[in-house]
């Protein structure tokens, strides 16, 4: 009953639209997705994403959960930024606010080329909502990125997140390696195509798993022994740290004027499922 939860190959799809204030950045200031970096001018973002899936992590629910993403992002001259996201269904026969964000963060430049981010989000969920996340109510993150002469950029994430009462904490580092290929003047003089190849590897722990099993009712339902026996197994492992996947994507970043579109295909492996 459990083990199909635990797919070990999906594939992910991700639509972004933003429109952005401020100096749009060239090819020699080229920006991420996740803009890591500030190119020392304040900006005010906002757009929507789609999700295809909703993937936390390696891990998924049994059925695809396509998801619409509104976000706003405001960034001072200095780096530090405040922004904001709600998670909507569209798939629902009640089309609802299922949970969101705020948060506030820190951009900034060590080098040329090492750049840092440091952040704390507050995050919230439906009482209904059953995404793989919905047990994390706040999260630590800091993370760095080099880029070695124009060549490859590799990164390392670490994220705490405090999860709701009588769940145990989760702890997870990332690392990832960035290769971009940018084109201008695809459509016009000023515009800028970037593709961004990437191999990521997340590792952590699992206890935020522990509020999904519950969401889905499978601890209070009528069972065996052996399933009993099974389902202890589980939960045990969710505290142990370990790695939970490898993840290939090619983020596909459109920049025009003021707007800016994404495409992110990611093809993820999971290792060591809690099967």
């Amino acid at each position: 009953m459990i083990k199909p939860l635990l797919i070990g190959l999906f594939v992910l799809f991700s639509y972004t639209a933003f429109s952005q204030t401020g100096a749009l950045p060239g090819a020699d200031g080229k920006i991420k997705p996740d803009d890591k970096s500030n190119d020392g001018t304040s900006s005010f973002k906002f757009g929507v994403s789609y999700e295809s899936n909703d993937v936390f992590m390696g891990r998924t629910d049994t059925v695809r959960t396509p998801m619409l993403v509104p976000e706003v992002k405001y960034t001072l001259k200095s780096g530090i930024y405040v922004s904001g996201s709600l998670d909507f269904l569209p798939n629902k026969k009640k089309k609802r606010l299922d949970g969101g964000d705020v948060t506030a963060g820190y951009d900034f430049d060590i080098t040329d080329d090492l750049s840092g981010s440091a952040s704390y989000a507050k995050l919230f969920y439906s009482s209904t909502s059953t995404q793989i996340a919905a047990a994390i109510s706040s999260t630590f993150n800091a993370n760095f990125t080099d880029d070695i002469g124009d060549i490859v950029s590799p990164s390392i994430s670490s994220d705490y997140n405090l999860n709701k009462q009588g769940i145990g904490n989760d702890v997870f580092v990332n690392l990832g390696l960035t290769h971009d290929f940018t084109t201008e003047g695809v459509f016009g003089d000023k515009d800028i195509l970037l593709i961004s190849a990437t191999v990521t590897v997340n590792t952590g722990t699992q206890n935020f798993y522990d509020e999904y099993l519950t969401k889905k009712k499978v601890k209070t339902a009528k069972r065996t022994a052996a399933q009993n026996a099974l389902l202890t197994q589980y939960i045990n492992k969710l505290s142990q740290y370990s790695l939970l996947d490898y993840e290939i994507s090619a983020p596909v970043e459109y920049k025009s004027g003021h707007f800016i579109f994404q495409f992110t295909p990611t093809y993820a492996i999971v290792k060591k499922p809690i099967a």
